[in-house]
């Protein structure tokens, strides 16, 4: 149980951002007309490649309007 105690502090930070991340890749997704690619898939990335997913989405799957 200690140890839980001791590592707490550090995960609670990075849930989160990783929270954080997901809501606003995942509002951006939804308001945005044109992606590279289906949308559908993209929304998978986001849920389902844990922190590196909702960057992916913004760095790659937008396309300028």
């Amino acid at each position: 149980m200690d140890e839980l105690r001791d590592i707490l502090p550090l995960l609670v930070p990075l849930l989160v951002i990783q929270l954080l991340l997901v809501i606003a890749a995942l509002v951006d997704l939804a308001r945005r007309q044109r992606t590279r690619g289906p949308k559908w898939a993209w929304a998978l990335v986001i849920l389902f490649v844990n922190l590196i997913g909702p960057i992916i989405y913004f760095l790659a799957a937008r396309e300028d309007e």
